[in-house]
């Protein structure tokens, strides 16, 4: 285990992280942030190393995770679609079907907490323990059969040197807790920075073009008003880092559904009400990050707004009317929905200028970076 001395304040401060019981010194994890990036958030029983974060990129790509070895973490999270998967909603390993949208994972080191609609998912490690374990919807199914899965990684030519060079104090390093600290330590280094957006708020002003920065202005204005929930450095209301005292996130609802004229939202997908159980929660979920929007389509949680331009249309009408099938209902007359979201009025221009300042968020080096890439195609 990790100690640190309490011998004095400035001892603790001054001192590095000692391994128990072999008195060998490790340096502290040089992250490489950009310059307007915090340090992230890190539990303190799972601390970063270079290690883990090369055996959790191998993890990340692994079909063997899954109960029949036949999807991986990177199924759903596809690099050149910067780790979303370009579907409604996924599928499991098994053929189950799963209710929402494979999210981006540009940045998610920031995010206050993970998934959709779940406020006790607050690490990255929690997190994991959803896909990898989860029966109902069942996405890897490792949980079914973790032995078995276990023992394909200690099989493996590599795994068995990689475990001990990330987890060097334990005698028996190939176990599910250090599967998930691995994978978690590889998605923090998910870092998105160089997308004209970010690199006009560095002071390259022709990073953006007139139309985008026309777009900008809307954006952040009173008439589109998207600046209420997507605000921050990533653009989502959901933040946190090292140093947050009290980690950001609130749950919207937009009027995507209304389905009981009370504000109700179908069955399987309650958002924020599956676990609160309170009436003004119904259909809440999770503001998201918009690194690298354009990429990500489809959109909401449940994935059925299919373009950028289909989810502007969706919001200068103050919500959705579903007209037809079982989810019939005026999400625009929901009592439930948030104050901002009211209808509003673009010409073509303004639209065309919006929809450019959102594709300015495009990171093209992070979609290429091989940092990040499929390591057992190199």
């Amino acid at each position: 285990m990790w100690t640190r001395t309490l011998l004095s304040w400035s001892t603790a401060v001054l001192s590095v992280l000692i391994l128990s019981g072999c008195g060998e010194e490790k340096k502290p994890y040089a992250w490489q942030l950009p310059p307007d990036f915090p340090e992230p958030f890190v539990p303190e029983d799972n601390p970063m190393s270079e290690e883990k974060v090369k055996l959790g990129r191998f993890l990340f790509y692994d079909t063997r995770l899954s109960i029949n070895d036949t999807m991986s973490c990177a199924s759903c999270h596809e690099q050149k679609r910067a780790f979303s998967d370009g579907k409604a909603t996924p599928t499991g390993a098994t053929g189950h079907h799963v209710a929402r949208n494979s999210p981006g994972l540009a940045n998610v080191a920031y995010l206050a907490t993970y998934t959709w609609a779940n406020p006790v998912l607050d690490t990255l490690e929690k997190q994991a323990l959803v896909p990898l374990l989860g029966e109902r919807p069942l996405e890897l199914g490792m949980g079914m059969h973790l032995e078995e899965v276990l023992q394909r990684l200690r099989d493996d030519a590599r795994y068995p040197t990689l475990f001990r060079e990330a987890f060097p104090d334990d005698e028996q390093p190939i176990t599910q807790d250090n599967v998930v600290k691995a994978l978690a330590s590889f998605q923090r280094t998910m870092l998105s920075s160089h997308s004209p957006y970010d690199r006009y708020l560095r002071g390259e002003v022709s990073a953006l073009s007139a139309s985008a920065k026309r777009g900008m202005e809307l954006f952040f204005g009173e008439r589109a008003e998207c600046y209420h929930c997507h605000s921050g450095p990533h653009m989502t209301n959901s933040f946190r880092s090292k140093d947050t005292k009290i980690p950001e996130w609130e749950f919207q609802n937009t009027g995507l559904y209304n389905v009981d004229g009370l504000g109700g939202y179908p069955g399987d997908n309650t958002g924020l009400y599956e676990f609160t159980g309170l009436q003004r929660d119904m259909g809440r979920f999770r503001v998201p990050p918009l690194n690298n929007v354009a990429l990500t389509a489809p959109y909401m949680h449940d994935g059925s707004i299919a373009t950028l331009e289909e989810v502007l249309d969706f919001y200068m009408a103050g919500g959705r009317d579903v007209t037809s099938g079982p989810h019939m209902g005026d999400g625009r007359a929901s009592p439930l929905k948030n104050a901002f979201v009211r209808p509003f009025e673009l010409n073509a221009e303004e639209r065309a200028d919006l929809i450019a300042f959102l594709e300015s968020f495009t990171d093209m080096d992070f979609v290429n970076d091989p940092k990040f890439s499929n390591p057992f195609e190199e």
